[in-house]
């Protein structure tokens, strides 16, 4: 359904007040320490949270960063490899770390709390393996700076409500943005109850519309009913 920018603002301020309810208040605080948020979002791809969690102490037995980086690339993977794709990951970890233990700042990533938000991501992303996704997400929840990480569950609650047209992941972050407030907070909030909404109700296959609080605006309930189809984005 076309709607104008201000509209598409309005619904997602509606989302996150509507979730609210139902995924509780969820105060912006750091997590973990912002290399660990790092890595462990690289684990996270396509893995759930327990295997991440598994993944990343396995990973820390090895030893210290620089272990990590001399390791063999087989060793690293088998130490992920209850996060799916360690045979893809390892590699990428391995050169993230290297890249950031030659960078001036070394391994300490607090030096992002203060540069200016563009500059921030373009570091990040810089990075070998490193997306705007994992780049905003450490940004957001360790330095409760403004910037909205989709992930797949965000994608798809977005796209199927209506909050932005269809349009691949990368371009989903920019048009998002642009649409919500810059309140760190706020951004907060709704990424993890959008998130939580994606995992439990809004899945890919068979999304249960029937227990959704957000099926009174959704366009994809609007036209198909109960009957959403599966997820091709």
């Amino acid at each position: 359904m076309a709607r104008p920018d201000d509209e598409r603002a309005a619904l997602l301020v509606w989302i996150k007040d509507t979730l609210r309810p139902e995924y509780g208040e969820r105060p912006l605080k750091p997590r973990r320490e912002p290399l660990h948020e790092l890595i462990s979002t690289i684990l996270s791809q396509r893995t759930t949270h327990a295997d991440e969690e598994a993944a990343y102490r396995e990973l820390r037995t090895l030893g210290d960063w620089d272990a990590i980086i001399a390791a063999p690339v087989e060793t690293v993977a088998h130490a992920i490899r209850r996060s799916n794709y360690p045979e893809s990951k390892a590699p990428r970890i391995q050169a993230t770390l290297a890249a950031l233990r030659d960078s001036p700042g070394g391994y300490d990533l607090n030096f992002l709390r203060d540069l200016p938000v563009r500059n921030a991501l373009k570091f990040l992303t810089d990075l070998p393996g490193v997306g705007i996704k994992t780049a905003s997400l450490v940004l957001l929840f360790n330095f409760a700076r403004p910037v909205f990480p989709v992930d797949t569950h965000v994608h798809r609650v977005t796209t199927r409500v209506g909050a932005i047209p269809k349009m691949g992941e990368q371009a989903a972050h920019r048009a998002l943005l642009k649409l919500l407030p810059p309140d760190p907070a706020f951004l907060y909030e709704l990424h993890v109850n959008l998130l939580r909404h994606g995992q439990r109700v809004c899945s890919w296959y068979d999304p249960k519309c029937g227990a959704c609080v957000l099926r009174s605006r959704c366009d994809a309930h609007a036209q198909y009913g109960d009957g959403v189809p599966a997820w091709k984005g």
